[in-house]
């Protein structure tokens, strides 16, 4: 119940009068009372400076995900905003690198393929060339086929030792290599903005990532081409190298963050496998890949180069002249189709990255075990889930590949399996 008193002045319709009156009203008023609160602004939506934010980063796709939106987990707010700049800066860099690396790996395709379709036609035509030239009717070579079989002889001789120094193919594998692993890090750094609290220390380690790669896989020809014919295969590295750490008896604390002794056990058994039959395996494969890389390779120009001495002496009593010229075109096209046709460099920088791969896991798998706080690796849980995956395997086939591993140290006649079921 409320009560309400008004007092007012009343007007009358007169211009010469006025009159005061004072009235009192009593009103009675069913109802609910009325509270009057603060005044409710509405938020401003993080929405456009997301998409600002993922435009800037180069997009991909990627949505850029932020804690208001998922609501749990440590916010990127509180951590230093210098900090979460220089990352957003950091994967601009990467998502440029991603499209250079991209666009020069198509081109660089584009090159073995032009490549080879014009070399095919030169030494196909100067052999027929050749040819013609000894069976002319008159009995005398005509000169123009055979100085023009000699000519295109000795250009595809010089464009295939080019094409087999360079490899535009092993070239293409390389650049898609690289914007793979690119994105990878691209897509590990907007996780870490989205539900951790970046520090300075993974701004180096990102930059530290990406000077690796750019090592491992340069852009340039000139000066900085990676080794097309090394002396021995090792497996292709990525990463920052950094120093071991080497785990101490004394003190050491395993259990705590997802890890126990079972999981460090079981992860010790999977590096031993990798170790033993992965990446054992695909530097046994790459090592026979370089070998027919070396023989194809040297023996396309000897090929094209004996034509062209064939070629140039058609006409005189010698007849290895003509079947030089002939046949070592016809052997020369078969040669450049197996090299790089097949693209026998592409097949051996892959077994090298593949074996990297294997290396590369087993590095990190010893450094968490190796580490003597189990608060300063990655929590056992998630990193047994990752192990998994990155092998093809589920968990309980993770788990299963460890312990037939740990048997067959026991009884040696058992026969172990692969630890990847990927490649």
């Amino acid at each position: 119940m409320a009560s309400l008193q008004v007092s007012g002045m009343v007007v009358s319709g007169s211009s010469s009068s006025f009159c005061s009156h004072k009235s009192s009203v009593r009103a009675t008023i069913n109802g609910p009372k009325i509270r009057i609160g603060p005044l409710s602004l509405p938020r401003l939506s993080s929405k456009d400076f997301i998409e600002e934010l993922s435009i800037r980063s180069g997009g991909y796709g990627i949505p850029v995900t932020t804690q208001m939106e998922k609501g749990s987990g440590p916010k990127t707010s509180s951590s230093d905003p210098v900090v979460v700049a220089k990352l957003y800066a950091i994967m601009e860099a990467v998502a440029d690198r991603i499209e250079m690396h991209k666009n020069i790996g198509e081109q660089r395709d584009n090159w073995n393929h032009l490549l080879l379709s014009s070399i095919h036609a030169m030494t196909l035509t100067a052999a027929t060339m050749c040819g013609l030239a000894a069976a002319s009717a008159s009995g005398e070579p005509l000169a123009g086929l055979k100085v023009s079989s000699t000519i295109l002889y000795l250009a595809a001789t010089g464009m295939l030792a080019i094409m087999n120094k360079i490899q535009p193919s092993q070239l293409a594998e390389e650049q898609r290599n690289a914007a793979r692993l690119f994105k990878q890090l691209h897509g590990q750094i907007q996780t870490l903005l989205s539900v951790g609290s970046p520090t300075v220390s993974d701004v180096n380690e990102a930059t530290e990532n990406v000077l690796a790669l750019d090592k491992a896989y340069p852009l340039p020809l000139l000066g900085a081409m990676l080794e097309r014919y090394p002396s021995s295969v090792e497996p292709a590295v990525w990463w920052p190298q950094q120093r071991r750490k080497q785990a101490k008896g004394i003190g050491r604390k395993i259990e705590g963050n997802g890890w126990n002794r079972e999981l460090e056990d079981e992860m010790r058994e999977i590096v031993g496998v990798l170790k033993r039959k992965d990446k054992a395996d695909y530097l046994r494969l790459s090592g026979k890949a370089l070998k027919a890389h070396k023989v194809l390779a040297f023996s396309g120009p000897l090929l094209t180069g004996l034509g062209a001495l064939g070629s140039a002496f058609v006409g005189t009593t010698n007849p290895w002249a003509v079947i030089l010229g002939v046949a070592g075109g016809a052997l020369a096209s078969v040669v450049n189709a197996m090299e790089h046709g097949g693209q026998v460099g592409m097949i051996f920088e892959m077994y090298r990255s593949n074996a990297g791969f294997f290396k590369l896991m087993e590095e990190s798998i010893e450094s968490n075990i190796n580490e003597t706080n189990v608060w300063g690796r990655e929590n056992g849980q998630v990193y047994e889930m990752k192990v998994a995956l990155q092998l093809g395997r589920s968990l309980s086939g993770l788990k299963n590949l460890a312990a037939s591993s740990s048997l067959r140290n026991i009884e040696e006649d058992t026969e172990e399996e692969f630890g990847s079921k990927l490649f």
